[in-house]
């Protein structure tokens, strides 16, 4: 199989020549497949029924001229009963490859051929360069659903996504690409539906080509498929318009098709044996912990996985892809993780993909499944060490310190981080290989980790069993809700320290929605099934969420105005030219750290200085200063050659930008508060 010959791009699924419909579907193990064409009134009766001819390779094709545009049809297949195999020639089977699919019911769904044709009104992808991007993790659905602002019709839909007052806030607060949660038609799986739950998040995927219709506006649904890809279309185009980038985190890893005694929808009807891992006895290999895992050593579930690709990149307007429990898909034949894999390999040779941002989430719960750094050099992974690196420097060590008297970690780790993480992504693209991120979908939002010691999940109905138990939060005095205004205080700024981190490290920030704005979730670190007003982004700010959400907008301003924060290359200690910034690290005596400055658990204050220099004389340089320990301190500044003055541009001990400014001259003292950070830019 490894050698099998795939088809050319565009063959699959449904395609015309000369007014007249072809489908193709690929199968190693059926003994017959029929198109079935749906009465378009009641696409539970079959109008007419088309034997598909098996040719080479396993692709099945046949004709039919009701195969057309706006055309209703399902599959139907039948083969051997192997312990591999599960055929069932009496279910309706959703066309890989569909453009286009209805949910009839809990188990019927039927496929729609779409014309696809859309006006683009000339507007193009923005193509932002890899260090100007700065991310927003969001629910397609969560983002709006809570904005009284829109009308009640658009509140949560792909409508809502384009509209000129969502524009208006990720324009505001500085982000330029937002980062969807899974929006491929999706299933919930048993479980949660029995418990009257759904999955929110979307990471159970049926097909990869349908926008799930969820999040279309009832119009759209009614309407039917062709109207709900046009709705997201529209989305993407006015985005775009505004010089916002779309990624979709898509999930090829496994579906919603479950394990062996999940349902069968789709690819396990067509071929159970060839789509999916399994050992001889029929028994699915599991890397993803969600049943079952796509077989990435199978050439023909590459190609599916590279058509969908090609179709989001071309026909939807994609940015770029956030590729979940990415490992899986670089599985080999034995089931090994393959940097060599080729379908990393046809994405990096792929010339549809030449400008699309591929991003990936470098692990899987298989064996040898965490590859973070062990990537292809195209690919920009999720950065796992910095977000632990960042919430051990400004949580778990201040709380060990409140008990111990003892801070765990010194400036070490942090520094690391703060400068692109070279330890793991010390490649040909530079610390832009790696996405800095402190909190994501999956774990505590930014507020709940300042606020809770401990997960608080009762709400899925799982006993509080799910979610991460280890999650470096610290409470600061008072688990959750009630906390005096003191300890609100601290948390506040500690949520300043965590974004400021964020945004002045070098490497890609991705920023999850409504953390600028102290979004809470109770306390629930794995709210995947909860689609109410704790997942929903809150749109009514108190007084501390809006100062929290204009100190984002200025850091990603700061950001975004100094290039020496979003440095390609790794900075050095010998010089500063306009393509390779001068960096150096100094104690609190404003002197350069030596070694045991940089050996000591108790040295919690650093300062990192970067310089960039320009062919006409004129220099970029900043001076970010950090102090780890909740004790206030008295730091020197240094004395970098050609320096003047220190102008202040932000501390995170004041609750709102100040942006008043204060000069400072080279050696002299300066008072840090408790837990702060200061950025000045250097003249």
């Amino acid at each position: 199989m490894p050698n099998a010959q795939l088809p050319t791009p565009g063959q699959m699924g449904v395609t015309f020549a000369d007014g007249i419909g072809t489908i193709r579907v690929y199968s190693e193990t059926a003994t017959s497949i029929q198109l079935c064409i749906l009465d378009q009134d009641d696409p539970r009766t079959v109008t007419h029924t088309v034997a598909l001819n098996k040719g080479d390779n396993g692709i099945w094709q046949g004709t039919h001229s009701a195969l057309i545009p706006g055309a209703k049809y399902a599959l139907r297949a039948d083969g051997p009963d192997g312990p591999k195999d599960s055929f069932n020639n009496t279910l309706f089977l959703i066309d890989p490859y569909a453009r286009g699919v209805v949910r009839e019911s809990a188990r019927e769904y039927h496929c729609v051929v779409l014309d696809g044709e859309f006006d683009w009104q000339g507007v193009s992808k923005p193509n932002i360069p890899l260090d100007e991007l700065v991310i927003y993790e969001v629910h397609a659905r969560g983002l709006t659903r809570g904005n009284k602002d829109l009308p009640d019709d658009l509140r949560g839909t792909y409508a809502a996504l384009g509209h000129e007052s969502t524009i208006a806030h990720l324009k505001k607060i500085g982000v330029n690409a937002v980062e969807l949660l899974p929006i491929q038609i999706l299933i919930s799986e048993p479980h949660l539906v029995k418990n009257g739950l759904i999955n929110y998040w979307g990471y159970n995927t049926i097909n990869f080509f349908m926008p799930h219709h969820r999040y279309a506006t009832a119009a759209a649904i009614q309407t039917g498929p062709e109207a709900i890809v046009a709705e997201l279309k529209t989305a993407i185009r006015e985005l775009h318009r505004n010089g916002i980038e779309v990624i979709m985190d898509v999930v090829y890893n496994h579906t919603a098709e479950g394990g062996s005694g999940g349902l069968t929808y789709s690819y396990r009807g067509l071929d159970n044996a060839n789509y999916y891992r399994q050992d001889e006895n029929g028994h699915y290999q599991d890397t993803t912990g969600c049943g079952n895992s796509l077989n990435f050593g199978n050439p023909h579930v590459i190609h599916l996985v590279l058509e969908s690709l090609r179709y989001w990149t071309n026909e939807m307007q994609i940015d770029g892809y956030r590729f979940d429990l990415a490992t899986t898909l670089a599985r080999n034949e034995i089931n090994h993780f393959d940097p060599n894999h080729e379908l990393l390999r046809a994405i990096n040779d792929d010339s549809t993909f030449a400008e699309t941002k591929m991003i990936v989430e470098p692990w899987d719960v298989g064996l040898g499944g965490w590859q973070t750094g062990n990537f292809p050099d195209r690919f920009s992974e999720w950065n796992d060490r910095y977000r632990d690196s960042v919430r051990r420097f400004w949580l778990s060590d201040i709380a060990s310190a409140r008990t111990s008297g003892n801070h765990w970690n010194g400036v070490a780790e942090l520094a690391t981080r703060l400068a692109g993480s070279r330890d793991i992504v010390d490649g040909p693209s530079g610390p832009i290989g790696g996405v800095n991120f402190i909190t994501a979908h999956d774990g505590f939002c930014l507020k709940d980790l300042v606020s809770y010691n401990v997960k608080h999940n009762n709400a899925n109905g799982e006993s509080n069993r799910d979610g991460a138990n280890n999650n470096s939060s610290f409470n600061h005095g008072h688990e959750g809700d009630g906390a005096t205004e003191e300890i609100r205080i601290v948390r506040r700024k500690a949520a300043r320290n965590l974004l400021g981190t964020l945004m002045f490290s070098t490497g890609i920030p991705m920023l999850t929605a409504g953390d600028e704005r102290g979004k809470t979730q109770n306390g629930n670190n794995n709210a995947y099934c909860q689609d109410n007003v704790m997942t929903w982004l809150n749109w009514d700010l108190t007084r501390q969420q809006q100062d929290l959400e204009d100190t984002f907008a200025y850091l990603a301003r700061l950001r975004r105005e100094n290039p020496v924060l979003r440095a390609k290359t790794f900075g050095d200690f010998n010089s500063a030219t306009e393509d390779h910034d001068l960096l150096k690290w100094y104690n609190s005596a404003g002197q350069i750290m030596s070694e045991d400055d940089w050996h000591n658990q108790e040295c919690r204050t650093i300062a990192r200085y970067n310089q960039r220099d320009y062919a006409d004389g004129s220099k970029n340089a900043l001076l970010l200063v950090i102090h780890g320990a909740e004790t206030s301190a008295q730091v020197t500044l240094p004395e970098p050659d050609g320096i003047s003055s220190f102008e202040l541009l932000w501390n995170s001990a004041h609750e709102s930008p100040d942006q008043s400014s204060a000069t400072f001259t080279p050696g002299s003292a300066i008072e840090l508060s408790g837990t702060s950070m200061l950025l000045l830019r250097a003249n």
